[in-house]
Protein backbone atom coordinates (compact mmCIF):
# COMPACT_ATOMS: atom_id res chain seq x y z
CA UNK A 1 0.00 0.00 0.00
CA UNK A 2 1.32 3.12 -0.76
CA UNK A 3 -1.29 5.49 0.34
CA UNK A 4 -1.73 6.74 4.20
CA UNK A 5 -4.68 5.74 6.27
CA UNK A 6 -5.70 9.10 8.17
CA UNK A 7 -8.19 8.98 10.71
CA UNK A 8 -10.14 11.29 11.55
CA UNK A 9 -13.19 12.32 13.70
CA UNK A 10 -14.11 13.63 17.45
CA UNK A 11 -12.45 12.69 20.62
CA UNK A 12 -13.68 9.03 21.62
CA UNK A 13 -14.74 8.17 18.29
CA UNK A 14 -12.50 5.41 18.07
CA UNK A 15 -8.67 6.23 16.03
CA UNK A 16 -6.37 5.00 18.55
CA UNK A 17 -7.96 1.62 18.86
CA UNK A 18 -8.97 1.17 15.26
CA UNK A 19 -5.49 2.91 14.00
CA UNK A 20 -4.22 -0.13 16.43
CA UNK A 21 -5.90 -2.84 14.74
CA UNK A 22 -5.54 -1.73 11.57
CA UNK A 23 -1.57 -1.86 12.06
CA UNK A 24 -2.02 -5.67 13.25
CA UNK A 25 -4.12 -6.24 10.04
CA UNK A 26 -2.05 -4.29 7.83
CA UNK A 27 1.51 -4.56 9.16
CA UNK A 28 1.37 -0.59 8.44
CA UNK A 29 3.10 2.03 11.25
CA UNK A 30 0.87 3.35 13.35
CA UNK A 31 1.43 7.20 13.57
CA UNK A 32 -0.65 8.73 16.62
CA UNK A 33 -0.84 12.83 16.15
CA UNK A 34 -1.27 13.59 20.11
CA UNK A 35 1.48 11.36 21.11
CA UNK A 36 4.19 12.62 18.31
CA UNK A 37 3.26 16.21 18.99
CA UNK A 38 3.49 15.00 23.37
CA UNK A 39 6.89 13.77 22.46
CA UNK A 40 8.24 16.80 20.11
CA UNK A 41 7.50 19.20 23.09
CA UNK A 42 8.13 16.90 26.05
CA UNK A 43 4.86 18.07 27.27
CA UNK A 44 1.44 16.40 27.39
CA UNK A 45 -1.68 18.00 24.98
CA UNK A 46 -3.40 19.46 28.55
CA UNK A 47 0.12 20.84 29.32
CA UNK A 48 0.52 22.75 26.08
CA UNK A 49 -3.19 23.83 26.06
CA UNK A 50 -2.36 25.02 29.39
CA UNK A 51 1.45 26.88 28.97
CA UNK A 52 1.17 27.70 25.24
CA UNK A 53 -2.79 27.75 24.33
CA UNK A 54 -4.70 25.97 21.71
CA UNK A 55 -3.27 27.98 18.76
CA UNK A 56 0.05 26.86 18.86
CA UNK A 57 -1.46 23.10 19.54
CA UNK A 58 -3.25 23.66 16.71
CA UNK A 59 -0.18 25.18 14.62
CA UNK A 60 1.70 21.95 16.06
CA UNK A 61 -1.18 19.89 14.76
CA UNK A 62 -0.49 21.77 11.08
CA UNK A 63 3.24 21.44 11.00
CA UNK A 64 2.94 17.27 11.94
CA UNK A 65 0.02 17.28 9.12
CA UNK A 66 2.22 18.66 6.50
CA UNK A 67 4.99 16.27 7.57
CA UNK A 68 3.28 13.10 7.48
CA UNK A 69 1.46 13.67 4.20
CA UNK A 70 4.98 13.41 3.02
CA UNK A 71 5.39 9.96 3.88
CA UNK A 72 3.63 6.93 2.57
CA UNK A 73 2.06 3.36 4.11
CA UNK A 74 1.38 4.62 7.66
CA UNK A 75 -1.76 4.74 9.37
CA UNK A 76 -2.75 8.20 11.00
CA UNK A 77 -4.33 8.65 14.51
CA UNK A 78 -4.76 12.49 14.39
CA UNK A 79 -6.16 14.00 17.62
CA UNK A 80 -10.02 15.07 17.74
CA UNK A 81 -9.26 18.79 16.80
CA UNK A 82 -6.73 18.60 13.99
CA UNK A 83 -9.19 19.89 11.28
CA UNK A 84 -9.96 22.65 12.81
CA UNK A 85 -7.23 23.82 10.12
CA UNK A 86 -8.97 22.67 7.43
CA UNK A 87 -5.80 22.34 5.07
CA UNK A 88 -4.92 19.72 7.20
CA UNK A 89 -7.72 17.90 5.06
CA UNK A 90 -5.59 19.14 1.70
CA UNK A 91 -2.76 17.86 3.36
CA UNK A 92 -3.79 14.51 4.16
CA UNK A 93 -5.72 14.27 0.73
CA UNK A 94 -2.81 14.39 -1.12
CA UNK A 95 -1.28 11.12 -0.22
CA UNK A 96 -3.85 9.17 1.79
CA UNK A 97 -7.15 7.59 2.63
CA UNK A 98 -9.03 10.02 4.79
CA UNK A 99 -11.62 8.11 6.91
CA UNK A 100 -14.10 9.73 9.08
CA UNK A 101 -15.03 7.89 12.53
CA UNK A 102 -18.48 8.91 13.36
CA UNK A 103 -20.39 8.65 16.57
CA UNK A 104 -23.40 10.92 18.17
CA UNK A 105 -22.26 13.42 20.59
CA UNK A 106 -24.01 10.98 23.30
CA UNK A 107 -21.86 8.26 22.15
CA UNK A 108 -18.89 9.97 22.49
CA UNK A 109 -19.40 11.69 25.79
CA UNK A 110 -20.41 7.39 27.07
CA UNK A 111 -16.81 6.61 25.76
CA UNK A 112 -15.04 9.90 27.13
CA UNK A 113 -16.63 11.01 30.56
CA UNK A 114 -14.42 9.00 32.65
CA UNK A 115 -11.29 10.46 31.45
CA UNK A 116 -9.14 13.18 32.51
CA UNK A 117 -6.69 13.98 29.55
CA UNK A 118 -9.57 15.84 27.51
CA UNK A 119 -8.32 19.61 27.72
CA UNK A 120 -11.84 20.71 25.69
CA UNK A 121 -14.11 18.90 28.22
CA UNK A 122 -13.10 20.27 31.54
CA UNK A 123 -16.21 22.66 31.40
CA UNK A 124 -19.59 22.39 33.20
CA UNK A 125 -20.94 20.74 29.95
CA UNK A 126 -19.08 18.40 28.35
CA UNK A 127 -21.87 16.83 26.21
CA UNK A 128 -22.84 20.37 24.95
CA UNK A 129 -19.34 20.60 24.18
CA UNK A 130 -19.22 17.52 22.06
CA UNK A 131 -22.49 18.03 20.65
CA UNK A 132 -21.33 22.08 19.68
CA UNK A 133 -17.90 20.27 18.01
CA UNK A 134 -19.24 17.85 15.93
CA UNK A 135 -21.72 21.05 14.64
CA UNK A 136 -18.94 23.11 13.98
CA UNK A 137 -16.25 20.29 12.46
CA UNK A 138 -19.26 18.69 9.98
CA UNK A 139 -18.38 20.09 7.23
CA UNK A 140 -14.53 19.62 7.09
CA UNK A 141 -15.38 16.17 8.42
CA UNK A 142 -18.02 15.32 5.41
CA UNK A 143 -14.71 16.46 2.83
CA UNK A 144 -13.52 13.14 4.42
CA UNK A 145 -12.71 10.05 1.55
CA UNK A 146 -15.33 7.80 3.41
CA UNK A 147 -17.50 8.06 6.91
CA UNK A 148 -17.68 5.16 8.85
CA UNK A 149 -20.44 4.97 11.49
CA UNK A 150 -18.68 3.53 14.61
CA UNK A 151 -21.54 3.12 16.66
CA UNK A 152 -22.42 0.10 18.30
CA UNK A 153 -19.58 -2.09 15.76
CA UNK A 154 -16.77 -3.32 17.40
CA UNK A 155 -12.94 -2.24 16.65
CA UNK A 156 -11.90 -5.53 14.57
CA UNK A 157 -15.09 -4.54 12.77
CA UNK A 158 -14.32 -1.11 11.77
CA UNK A 159 -11.33 -1.69 11.17
CA UNK A 160 -12.16 -4.53 8.52
CA UNK A 161 -14.70 -2.08 6.82
CA UNK A 162 -11.57 0.55 6.38
CA UNK A 163 -9.67 -2.16 4.72
CA UNK A 164 -12.42 -3.23 2.54
CA UNK A 165 -12.97 0.12 1.59
CA UNK A 166 -9.19 1.17 0.31
CA UNK A 167 -8.53 -2.13 -1.68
Amino acid sequence: MKKNIVLVGLMGCGKSSVGNVLAEKTGLKLVDTDELIEQQENKTISEIFKINGEKYFRELEHQCAKSLSNNASLIVSTGGGMLENTKNMDLFKQNGYVLYLYAPAKELYKRVKNETHRPLLKNSNPLETLSSLLEQRAATYEKADFTINTLNKQVCEIADEIIALIQ
